[in-house]
């Protein structure tokens, strides 16, 4: 099965979340209500300045995603 490189998520637990799933790496769920990241990765020394170089790309294409999303909704 190939996976989307972003999937949106919810939970009727959390009803204000907006869960945004990255699923190349760095693998992540970020919460964008409130920004919060879960990494779905361990992270060594050496993946840790690739991290950080990555993480504000891709959580900017997280965002943008969720935008795109919900303007298609709204059609």
């Amino acid at each position: 099965m190939t996976l989307p490189k972003f999937i949106l998520g919810d939970n009727t637990d959390y009803p204000d979340a907006i869960f945004v799933i990255h699923t190349e790496f760095p693998r992540f769920i970020i919460n964008l209500e409130n920004d919060e990241v879960e990494w779905l990765e361990d992270f060594d020394q050496h993946d840790e300045k690739e991290l950080l170089d990555e993480t504000e790309n891709v959580i900017q294409q997280a965002s943008e995603f969720y935008d795109r999303e919900v303007g298609r909704y709204e059609e």
